[in-house]
């Protein structure tokens, strides 16, 4: 059975900061990594399970993967990774179009696309449009905007205005339910970036014990319930001691924002109610 909390630790200006501290101390522990560990490892090409499609976030490597895309290969799974993907900054169906086209070339089939972020939109945007070959069996997506975010009207710069929740390509990427139910969409129960939350409706959503957008990639117990995502369905990720199963009506209504008088929405949800941690 999963594993489920009946209380949530309050959000507040503690909590806030200690996430913020947290979360950039893994992005700059990716980013100094010595130039011998910024080579894709040639292992990764070998395994006889399920192919594993690493597509990270914006302005992110395929290294902020590394940690689970590791325990992966070590499992017996191959892990791919897009060339010149560099870090995510192009549109994201051109982004699609270009691991698209990586699956095709190989022949590669049954995969899973272990996505961060971005990466989530990407990977749906493979499998409602440019999959005709069928070749994705199924996503687990870690802290992705599937709903936006309302950073991007704050931060409009092209690679961030893609995830306003207003964008055109997102409202209908979201209105398309079509794949959703083969997605295991994992998430912080904290999560400053996300403002809109992770939870899709018709996949298994399930939240993670950390808050953070980037540490739960190297954290132990998220790892875990990725892994377990990617080798035994989402029943075995919401098993993991720690996680909890979330059904989208429960979670909508506990992250419902505040509209004022100007129609200027606020984020409660991640600011919480000013009650220390």
């Amino acid at each position: 059975m999963p594993h489920r909390t009946d209380r949530r630790p309050r959000r507040g200006p503690l909590r806030l900061l200690r996430a913020l501290v947290l979360d950039y101390a893994f992005v700059v522990r990716v980013h100094l990594v010595p130039r011998s560990g910024r080579v894709v490892p040639a292992r990764w090409k070998v395994g006889d399970r399920a192919p594993v499609l690493l597509l990270p976030g914006v302005y992110e490597t395929w290294r902020f993967l590394r940690p689970i895309a590791e325990r992966l290969s070590d499992a017996g799974h191959p892990v791919v990774v897009v060339p010149g993907l560099a870090h995510n900054r192009r549109p994201i169906l051109e982004t699609a179009e270009r691991a698209q086209r990586v699956l095709d070339a190989h022949d590669l089939r049954g995969v899973v696309v272990l996505a961060h972020s971005k990466g989530g939109l990407v990977g749906k945007t493979m499998m409602v449009r440019t999959d005709d070959d069928e070749r994705i069996d199924r996503m687990v997506s870690v802290n992705t905007p599937f709903s936006g975010s309302r950073w991007a009207l704050l931060l409009p710069t092209p690679e961030l205005r893609v995830f306003s929740p207003r964008d055109a390509d997102l409202v209908r990427l979201s209105e398309n339910l079509d794949a959703n139910a083969r997605v295991t969409s994992l998430f912080s129960g904290f999560d400053l970036h996300v403002t809109e939350g992770s939870v899709l409706p018709g996949a298994t959503n399930v939240e993670l014990p950390v808050d953070g957008h980037f540490r739960p990639l190297g954290h132990r117990v998220s790892q875990d319930v990725a892994v377990a995502a990617v080798e035994d369905g989402p029943e075995a990720a919401a098993a993991v001691p720690g996680a909890r199963l979330v059904s989208a009506p429960e979670h909508a209504a506990s992250d419902a924002t505040v509209t004022d008088d100007h129609g200027e929405e606020r984020l409660r949800h991640h600011l919480g109610d000013g009650t220390p941690a």
